[in-house]
Formats: structure tokens, C-alpha cells, sequence
């Protein structure tokens, strides 16, 4: 018979990357159909084809490598995806809830490794610092459920990072004690905390300072996909690098620098999209096969003694964290499944352990004597599977209760909306800004896809416009599908680009229509342009044009004019919605400006349903003060105009003097006009008194302007 033991552990960079890629494909199938998490899957896999399983893979330098970057990812992730006005709401309990998964499972093991193992009192302070933190080992099971702006998920991320910011402070102190000897025990104990704490200072303040501001300038100048990605993950690693430069774990750095650019990267755009594509297909699987490589499930069956300090370990390390999670539950009047939530994100150990336990096996004791010996690593190894597996199956268990369950929805998400949005492009240099307009206001529970649209006029380059048009819509299908949105296209030959347009919104049955705005090119020039008047006072359905200079994720504030009466109008809570969740999904303020009667019912529909929106609300006593904002407005705010067709409820006389407003005040100003649902639902009734046009400018005013620019000339 052939030996085929002669052939493994396969050390062959290529053969390894290959194994790699098949257990990250078939791990999942084989959990989804044993009802297993997928994560344990990845570990298990590890198990079985690491040195102390069936020795079929060496653990090479690639596994360090992936799997340090993996777990980066894990924390970068977690601070990218954090629900900011939510930790800023609950600052309060994170801190409560941070102590307690520190402190409990400290105090329990240390009383366990005095007593229990018999451990030396260095040795058991290192274990404290191993059991009191944490890796969010299952955070990825919450972004599957799509929880990860949850209480819950919020709480357990902070309390998560400020337990182990904690444990690794412990340690530095802990190194920095027994590293000079016990006699400058007091000395070393005050030296250390306060360097310890001055470094963290200023790391924090340095970077909070320089990477949001690099971040936006760089997001402003740079919009290739590629560049946008690198860039984020050198933010990543710088950060992480210089953490451990000061002493810290590079997790920290990871979890910091996903804080600071987390407003920059809504979660809804194309860029967070390829981070969490990388990192769920190789980055974060590297790191869990790797994690159960260095399992010994041996261990267990040839030392008595192994196997009780595992049980040991892993029984009061997992009690100290379960405590932690359900009085905090109780504490803060949370549902049970919160409460199992918050004990299955904070439960699990992974590398994050191995680096504490691997600074112990350099530290001596006594010469030639190291603090942490085999039987500790391997007790420890052993615990991060249990503590994986539990963390795994708790947290799967909690997100589908709360998920059927629906009290992770808000009142938002519980609406009905017949939300169809239709895309007009024309020009190569709108269609992004366009596009990811549409995704940022689009409700992404509705799962419903976007339509993209365009019209070319019937002329003797009909054939080449059309073709260019093809193009445009191919990208712009790249650019939805890279958000993972589903977007429909068609092209159409018209004679008049509105009544295309118009016919596309009949057919797809749309609810609103998201456009550029005409590039005024002289002063002759229409404000509105050739077609965009016509389509306006035809369709009465909402109607959003925008100008864009910048990319939409580095606004710092929506500023919004509002007419008075505007809440009488049909498209009302349409429109206020759609603004809502595009400073929700950009994480930026949003100011509103209009009369105290129409502020108390935005507001009202704020708190109801977007309630972590960052509103603010400031009276503006007539239309005539459009021209005043124009001070207020920053070149990184976008301006938001709320307007209405002739006629309306809302509609008055000032309307007519925008168009010249907007041109002399806010010509470099990232600008937005809405133009609401009107006029109640639709009619393609014709009759000889219903006027088949409403003229936005009357012959008189048409007649006073040509006189004011005559006059001028002369």
C-alpha cells in the first residue's frame, strides 16, 4: 500500500492556499445543513487539518500573516459598522457594562487560579487578563442577521473594546511590575499607569485629530474604487501598527481607526461593501482556520490534570462573563434576548488571548523558569474552541430571536412605502453621484432595486447617442451591483427627452425620479434647462435634482429650507423620509429651517421614526430669507431646497425669484431641490379647463426680467 504520511503536512505555499480556499467553501455547507454556526465550521476545520488533527497542513508564515489581518478586520468592521449616536445614547451603560465584563471574570478566576489550580500570583494575573477580555469571534453572525446597529450589538461592541483596552493595560502593568521585580512594586505600579495613560492620550487625540481630515480630503479628490480601498485598509493598519508600538494590542488601533471613519463609510455605499466582501471571503476565514490549528484537542485525553485546568478555565472565565451579560440586561430593563446577546458577543477568546498568554511565555520567574508553561497554553488553547463554540451558538440563537421577534425594527422599517426610484442619466460625471444618491435614500428593508434610465433624442446621432447611453447604464448597473442593489435599465429613443422620461415612469409604475441638475452655461441660459420645466410640472410625483461636488459621504451637515404649509402637502412625509435616511446612512447632521408650526411636525416625524437622526431645528420667519442661509453654508454642507409646482398648497410668489437666488447665492454650493408629490394621485384626465401646462414663470415676469437685462446693458 502506498504511505501517504511521507506527503503531509503539506508545506507547498500553493497547496496550502488551496486546502485554505476549499474548507472556507465547503465548511459552510456542511454546518448550514447540522444547523452549526459557520464560524465554529472554520475552527473545527483548523482542528482537523492542523498539526495536532490529521497534521494535514503546516502553519505557515501565510497564517500569521491572514490571520492577523483577519482579526483586524474583525475589530476594524465592528468599529466601522458602530451605531455612533447610539454609543454617544448609551455612553453611560457601555462604560457599567465594560466593567462588569472586566472586572467579574477577573476577580472569579483570580479567586480560581489561587485557589482552585493553584497558580503563583503572577501567573494567575495573567490568566485575569486572558479571561477579562474578549474577541467579538461572532460579530459576523450579527452582520448576517443585519443587527449591527442593534442596543445590544452596540453595548457588547464598547463594553468588548473597553475590556480588553483594560486587560491590555493590566498587562503592560502586569510585564512592567514583575519585569523590574517585586521590591519597585509601587513605584513601577504609578510610573506605568500614568506613561500607560499619557501614550493613550495622546494616540487617541492625534488620530482623532489627523484621520478625519485626511479621510474627507482624500475621499474628495479620489473616487476610484481601488485607491478608495487601499487607502482605508493603510488607515487600518497604520493605526494598528502604531498601537503596538505604544504598547497596546493592534486590535485597538483596528477597532479606533473603524471609529473614525466610520461617518465616512456608510454602510450602504459600494466601499463598504468590498471591505466586508475581503474580509468575510479570506481575511476572517484565514484567521478562524488558523485559530483551531493551534487546538490540542489531545490534550484533553492524555492529562488528567490539562483537562481540569480546561474545565476550570473555561467554567468560571464563561460564568464571570454570563454574570456580567444578564445583570447588565436586568440593570438596563433589556428583553432576555438582549440579555443572551450581550453574553454571547462578550463570551468568546480567540488570538487576542494567545497574544497575552505568548508575552507570559516570555516572561521569567526564576531563571530558566517562564511564567506561563505547556499546561497553561494548552488549557488556554483548549478554552478559546469551548468559548468560540458557546459565543457562536449563543449569539445565533439570540439574533434569530430577535429577528422574529422584530423588536430590532424601528417604525421606519415597519411602514409600507411603494418606493420605486427612476434614475434619468445623461452624463458620465453624475451617474456615481446619482447612483449613490438613490442607494442612500433608498429603504433597504423594501429590498427593492432601482431603475436606471436613458433617453436619447430621435436625431441624425441617434445610433451613436444610443450607444453611449448603453455604456452609461452598464456602469451604472457596476456601480448599484457593487452596493448589492438590483438596478433595471432602459434605453429610449424619444422626440422629447420629458416625454420619454415620463413614459418610463408610467411603465416601471415608479414613485419618484432622481435627476441632475441642468449646468447653467450662460446668463441667457434657463436655470432648469430644456426639458427638466416640462417634466416638473407634468408629473406630479416626487422629482429630486442635485448638484454634487463632492462626494456624498464627506458632508458634514444637510442644511434644509422649508416652505411653510409644506406639511399640507401629499408627498410630505415622502420626501422628509427620504432626507432622513441619507443623513442616517451619511452620519451627519441635518438642520431644517421653516416656520415653528411646520418644525413641530418635522420634528414629531423625526422622533417617531428616525429617531437616531441628528436634527436640528431653526425658525425661519419668511421664504424672502433664503439669501441669509446662504452664510451658514459650508462648502462641505449639502443645501436642500424643498420647493412646490404652481398652484399648491405650499406654492408662493417668492418661488419665482429661486432660480435667480439659487444662481447668485449657492452656485458653489452642493444644492438639492425637491419637488414633493402634488396635486393628490395621478389623472390622465384632459379636459379644455384643466391647462395641460403650468407655466413656472408667467409672460409678465418673463417680460420684467428681459427689461432688468436691457437696462443693465444699456
Amino acid at each position: 500500500m502506498l504511505d501517504f504520511t511521507s506527503y503531509f503536512p503539506i508545506t507547498d505555499t500553493t497547496w496550502i492556499f488551496f486546502i485554505v480556499l476549499l474548507m472556507i467553501l465547503f465548511a459552510p455547507m456542511i454546518m448550514g445543513k447540522l444547523r452549526i454556526p459557520h464560524i465554529i465550521g472554520m475552527v473545527l476545520a483548523g482542528v482537523v487539518v492542523g498539526q495536532y488533527g490529521l497534521n494535514i497542513l503546516e502553519r505557515d508564515a501565510s497564517f500569521e500573516l491572514f490571520g492577523q489581518v483577519g482579526l483586524y478586520y474583525i475589530m476594524f468592521l465592528a468599529g466601522l459598522e458602530m451605531d455612533m449616536e447610539g454609543l454617544k445614547k448609551h455612553s453611560r451603560q457601555i462604560l457599567i457594562f465594560g466593567l462588569l465584563t472586566f472586572l467579574t471574570p477577573f476577580i472569579l478566576v483570580y479567586f480560581a487560579g489561587i485557589h482552585l489550580m493553584d497558580y503563583s500570583r503572577q501567573a494567575t494575573l495573567l490568566l485575569c487578563c486572558v479571561m477579562s477580555s474578549n474577541t467579538l469571534i461572532a460579530y459576523p453572525i450579527v452582520c448576517k442577521y443585519g443587527l449591527q446597529r442593534h442596543r445590544a450589538v452596540t453595548l457588547s461592541v464598547g463594553a468588548s473594546m473597553l475590556a480588553l483596552l483594560l486587560a491590555l493595560l493590566s498587562l503592560s502593568l502586569l510585564v512592567g511590575i514583575y519585569g523590574k521585580g517585586a521590591h519597585h512594586e509601587s513605584q513601577s505600579l504609578i510610573w506605568l499607569v500614568s506613561w500607560m495613560l499619557i501614550k493613550l492620550t495622546v494616540y487617541c487625540s492625534a488620530m482623532a485629530f489627523i484621520i478625519p481630515r485626511i479621510a474627507r480630503w482624500f475621499l474628495q479628490h479620489y473616487s476610484d474604487a481601488v485607491t478608495q480601498f487601499i487607502f482605508v485598509l493603510s488607515i487600518m493598519f497604520l493605526s494598528a501598527a502604531i498601537t503596538s508600538w505604544i504598547g497596546l494590542e493592534g486590535v485597538f488601533g483596528a477597532f479606533f481607526a473603524g471609529l473614525l471613519l466610520n461617518r465616512y463609510i456608510p454602510r450602504v455605499v459600494p466601499l463598504m461593501h468590498r471591505i466586508e466582501f475581503t474580509g468575510n471571503a479570506i481575511f476572517i476565514p484565514y484567521f478562524l482556520i488558523g485559530v483551531g490549528m493551534l487546538i490540542n484537542i489531545r490534550a484533553l485525553f492524555t492529562s488528567m490534570h490539562t483537562a481540569y485546568i480546561v474545565l476550570i478555565i473555561v467554567v468560571i472565565g464563561t460564568v464571570g462573563k454570563m454574570i456580567a451579560g444578564y445583570v447588565a440586561g436586568i440593570a438596563f430593563r433589556l428583553p432576555l434576548s438582549h440579555g443572551h446577546m450581550m453574553f454571547g458577543l462578550t463570551s468568546a477568546h480567540a488570538a487576542g488571548s494567545i497574544a497575552i498568554v505568548m508575552v507570559g511565555m516570555k516572561m521569567e520567574v526564576a531563571p530558566g523558569v517562564m511564567l506561563v508553561n505547556a499546561e497553561m497554553l494548552n488549557g488556554v488553547v483548549m478554552m478559546i474552541l469551548f468559548t468560540c463554540v458557546i459565543s457562536s451558538i449563543l449569539t445565533e440563537k439570540a439574533s434569530r430571536e430577535i429577528v422574529l421577534k422584530g423588536d430590532f425594527a424601528s417604525e421606519e422599517e415597519k411602514v409600507g412605502d411603494d418606493e420605486k426610484i427612476l434614475i434619468p442619466l445623461k452624463y458620465q460625471g453624475s451617474m456615481d453621484a446619482l447612483v449613490t444618491l438613490a442607494i442612500m435614500m433608498r429603504n433597504d428593508k423594501l429590498n427593492r432595486g432601482l431603475v436606471g434610465l436613458n433617453v436619447v433624442l430621435d436625431d441624425a446621432d441617434v445610433h451613436k447617442n444610443q450607444a453611449l447611453g448603453k455604456i452609461l447604464l452598464e456602469q451604472a448597473v457596476m456601480a448599484a451591483s457593487a452596493a448589492d442593489v438590483r438596478m433595471q435599465t432602459q434605453s429610449r429613443i424619444a422626440t422629447n427627452i420629458a416625454n420619454g422620461i415620463m413614459h418610463a415612469f408610467k411603465e416601471y409604475d415608479a414613485s419618484e425620479i432622481i435627476m441632475g441638475m441642468h449646468d447653467k452655461q450662460s446668463e441667457n441660459d434657463s436655470f432648469w434647462g430644456v426639458f427638466a420645466e416640462n417634466l416638473f410640472t407634468e408629473v406630479n410625483r416626487q422629482i429630486i435634482m442635485a448638484r454634487l461636488g463632492q462626494p456624498l459621504n464627506t458632508i458634514r451637515r444637510i442644511q434644509v429650507a422649508v416652505p411653510s404649509r409644506a406639511e399640507f402637502e401629499p408627498g410630505f412625509h415622502r420626501w422628509l423620509d427620504r432626507l432622513a435616511r441619507m443623513a442616517s446612512n451619511m452620519d451627519c447632521r441635518i438642520q431644517f429651517h421653516s416656520k415653528q408650526a411646520t418644525l413641530s411636525l418635522i420634528s414629531q416625524y423625526i422622533q417617531n421614526i428616525h429617531p437616531s437622526v441628528r436634527a436640528e431645528y431653526t425658525q425661519m420667519a419668511h421664504w424672502n430669507e433664503l439669501p441669509r442661509i446662504a452664510s451658514e453654508i459650508k462648502e462641505d454642507h449639502l443645501f436642500v431646497v424643498i420647493t412646490a409646482r404652481k398652484s399648491t398648497v405650499s406654492y408662493k410668489s417668492a418661488f419665482d425669484k429661486m432660480p435667480a437666488e439659487l444662481s447668485q447665492y449657492y452656485h458653489q454650493t452642493n444644492l438639492m431641490i425637491i419637488f414633493p408629490d402634488q396635486y393628490g394621485e395621478p389623472t390622465d384626465v384632459m379636459s379644455f379647463t384643466a391647462p395641460q401646462k403650468s407655466e413656472q414663470q408667467s409672460a409678465y415676469t418673463q417680460i420684467r426680467d428681459w427689461m432688468i437685462r436691457h437696462s443693465r446693458r444699456v
